[in-house]
């Protein structure tokens, strides 16, 4: 479904939650629809729907639902030597839940010199506060000391991890965090889009079709709790 002359598909922000056009039908490397809000509500059914928000700093919010989508399945996930070594030295303490706020954070902060934009706004930060608070989103972080070393935060769909950023201080704290999500039952841990560091890290393509079976599958509420405090 598109709009006037295959422009992304108009929301309003007085639509109902799950106003969206049908992601089965959407185009797979253009936004499905613009407009919106990022209540909490829209959001929920947005990543049932497998769609997520992903938009500049000063531009209108625009929704998501790429083809192919990148995934990791947690018993494929590839783990270097050197990640080996440190997850058996336990280099770093980990925990989940315990800095959800901070983690988004050192998400969002410039990860070059110079860099100054993210798409992590503080208008994103809050609404993704606003998902864990009602919890439908958790971190994962890995400490130096009481010294935050890096982590990653998502979005739980019953028994999929939907993956939102990552971030390090500290070489391989984000790679340890992911090891830690993947051992925690998930049947699967959605990506959204491709990259280098994912695919060696064992991130694969399928489509889009077959995500949004395995999520329709996998939607019910997961079979483990949802935990904090260290790990």
């Amino acid at each position: 479904m598109r709009g006037p002359a295959g422009a992304p598909w108009p929301i309003d922000p007085d639509s109902p939650p799950d106003a969206f056009p049908d992601p089965w039908y959407a185009p797979g490397d253009r936004p499905l629809a613009v407009g919106g809000d990022l209540r909490l509500e829209r959001l929920v059914q947005a990543y049932r729907r497998g769609i997520f928000p992903w938009y500049s700093h000063g531009g209108p919010i625009l929704w998501w639902s790429p083809d192919p989508r990148t995934v990791i399945v947690p018993a494929e996930l590839r783990v270097s030597r050197r990640l080996g070594r440190r997850l058996r030295r336990n280099e770093f303490r980990t925990s989940e839940n315990a800095a959800f706020a901070e983690v988004v954070k050192g998400c969002a902060a410039p990860r070059r010199d110079g860099e100054t934009d993210t798409w992590i706004t503080p208008e994103m930060q809050a609404a993704y506060l606003d998902l864990y608070e009602a919890g439908h989103a958790r971190s994962v972080e890995c400490w130096q000391g009481e010294t935050l070393a890096g982590g990653l935060y998502g979005v739980e769909v019953g028994s999929i991890f939907c993956g939102e950023s990552m971030f390090s201080r500290v070489a391989d704290a984000s790679k340890v965090a992911l090891a830690v999500l993947c051992a925690k039952g998930y049947a699967l841990i959605d990506c959204q889009v491709p990259s280098a560091h994912l695919f060696r890290m064992g991130a694969r393509l399928i489509p889009r079709r077959e995500f949004l079976a395995l999520l329709a599958h996998f939607a019910d509420p997961p079979s483990f709790p949802h935990r904090s405090g260290a790990g």
